[in-house]
């Protein structure tokens, strides 16, 4: 059986990670959040002592970049060289201030593609029933022909304070305009929720409902 697979997108704090584990425990779905990914990758070349700016070291750098997968309960870490990487390394300031900018570089996108396409294999392997993968373009690059496509918005004003009371300083704004191609592609064709005066319970029921009448 093919595994049912689960796209949510949506700008820097607009509820993805938490509606996305949500609906991995309620539906026994891979969590796979690949914000984290981008954020170790980010982590990795900055330990290289590259910045964004230096593309062609990037380019080098990229092919020698080991990436591999652990599942701890229903939620995807990447490995890199085999080792699992630190939650708290990839959440740093350094990496704050730069992953958006690693992200939008062509060659990144690409090589984390089929890494992470392959996690469709590794929900398998584990015996879900598919998986929940959260970012910024999973329903219109990663998985366009998932099974479900959501896209989560809130004001921009909301979602600032909300990655203030997460402890991080990244700025929303900032970071919405360097995605903003990303974001505009795969909102095209996706379910639309606004959470901006939801909570988290009211986003994942709405969201939950629209998923078992999919699955039945």
């Amino acid at each position: 059986m093919s595994p049912f697979i689960i796209a949510i997108d949506g700008g820097a704090a607009s509820g993805k990670s938490s509606t996305a584990r949500a609906l991995s425990e309620r539906f026994n779905l891979l969590h796979v959040d690949t914000g984290s990914f981008y954020r170790a990758i980010a982590a990795e070349l900055l330990r290289r002592n590259l910045t964004p700016d230096d593309l062609p070291a990037i380019r080098t750098a990229l092919p020698e970049i080991s990436l591999d997968t652990q599942v701890n309960g229903r939620t995807a870490h990447m490995k890199i060289g085999g080792h699992p990487i630190d939650t708290a390394e990839i959440r740093t300031p350094e990496v704050n201030a730069t992953v958006a900018r690693f992200a939008a570089i062509p060659e990144v996108r690409a090589a984390l593609l089929a890494y992470q396409r392959g996690q469709a294999d590794v929900a398998c392997t584990h015996d879900l029933r598919g998986l929940v993968m959260e970012g910024r373009d999973i329903g219109s690059v990663i998985f366009p022909d998932a099974n479900l496509r959501f896209f989560l918005d809130a004001d921009p004003v909301k979602r600032a304070e909300r990655r203030r009371k997460e402890g991080l300083m990244d700025k929303v704004a900032e970071r919405d305009v360097l995605d903003n191609i990303r974001l505009r592609e795969s909102a095209k064709g996706a379910i639309m929720i606004d959470s901006t005066n939801l909570d988290l319970p009211q986003v994942v029921e709405k969201i939950s409902g629209i998923v078992a009448e999919k699955l039945t």
